[in-house]
């Protein structure tokens, strides 16, 4: 049986949470602005828990699939990565 990298869940679940960190920023940005808040709210924890939390699965898949198909891995990867980098830029933009 061929079994595909891309179709795995550890391919496309932090390609997901990257986006769901994404939405949280941008959902908060357009509900309460871009403003500095004293303490951090719900949003940047919900934000901090899924850009943490795919950590481990983008281990997982690398140390899994690079070994059997490292060209398609490496693209999966660069993809999580782009990602990421996506759920990332507003924050920095921001200077949150």
């Amino acid at each position: 049986m061929n079994v595909s990298p891309t179709r795995q869940p550890s391919a496309f679940i932090p390609i997901a949470m990257s986006i769901a960190a994404l939405v949280t920023v941008l959902y908060h940005v357009a509900m309460f602005g871009i403003a500095r808040e004293t303490d951090e709210c719900a949003a940047a924890h919900i934000w901090q828990l899924l850009m943490a939390g795919q950590v481990p699965v983008v281990a997982f898949y690398a140390v899994k699939w690079l070994p059997r198909a490292p060209r398609t891995a490496l693209q999966v990867l660069a993809v999580q990565v782009g990602a990421a980098l996506a759920a990332l830029a507003p924050v920095y933009w921001l200077g949150w």
